[in-house]
């Protein structure tokens, strides 16, 4: 998988989970559906968008890239949208009513002993005065993130000769090796804004009260995961195929 695609994939995520927590909240606040409609609008272009891009950095037209051949999900994608569903589903339905007692409240433990990052999520929530389920949300949500990263570390070579094959076909701009360099800076980023927790210090209040915090609690740590393994992936098809 190129850069492009990734990038793509991402902002397709990025657009869809957005757009559905967008639609949440104004449905939440008494709002009519209509006016959610500018938000689920951007999204559905940025879709569209997202596309455009891997196929003009690729050579591959728009219309062949939305095939259905190309669209279709390897197991690493469905193990991935299958956690996203249940991440939101937990978001949205479950988490809010948990007291954090029971399971709930073991797993929360669990979670701020092997996450750097959600203890400062625990601090900033503290610091707000508010919970409302978002911290057994978010130890949900890392949960699902380490794995996802177990289960797709058991197929890295597999996935790594397919991109091998892959980069034969259709030979990409940057060169595998840099690609697995930008794709490794981009997972250390992330692991010291999210799973370190970096980046909570930084948000408001308010932030976590909208789409901001929605998507920092219940989706970006599943996206660390699936950068993670594209850079595990692109690392092990760089070096040569024993």
């Amino acid at each position: 998988m190129g850069i492009a695609r990734l990038l793509a994939k991402a902002w397709v995520v990025f657009c869809l989970v957005a757009g559905a927590h967008a639609l949440r909240i104004a449905l939440a606040t008494g709002l009519p559906l209509p006016s959610s409609a500018f938000s689920i609008g951007i999204c559905v272009i940025l879709f569209t968008g997202g596309f455009g891009v891997a196929g003009g950095a690729s050579g591959t037209p728009l219309i062949e890239r939305l095939k259905p051949v190309h669209l279709m999900p390897g197991f690493n994608e469905i193990v991935f949208v299958t956690f996203l569903v249940l991440s939101f589903v937990n978001q949205v339905y479950f988490a809010p009513q948990t007291l954090g007692d029971g399971a709930t409240g073991a797993l929360q433990s669990a979670m701020y002993f092997v996450v750097p990052g959600q203890r400062e999520l625990v601090y900033s929530l503290g610091t707000c005065s508010m919970d409302g389920g978002r911290i057994f949300a978010a130890s949900f949500t890392w949960l699902l993130a380490i794995i996802y990263i177990g289960s797709a570390a058991s197929r890295l070579r597999l996935v790594a000769g397919l991109m091998r094959l892959e980069r034969a076909q259709k030979p990409e701009i940057l060169s595998p090796t840099l690609r697995a360099f930008l794709l490794g800076v981009a997972s250390v980023v992330g692991i010291q804004f999210l799973f370190v927790g970096s980046a909570y210090p930084w948000f408001a209040c308010s932030a976590y009260t909208d789409i901001t915090g929605a998507l920092l609690i219940g989706l970006f740590p599943l996206m660390l995961a699936y950068l993670i393994v594209a850079a595990l992936a692109s690392l092990m098809a760089a070096s040569p195929e024993s």
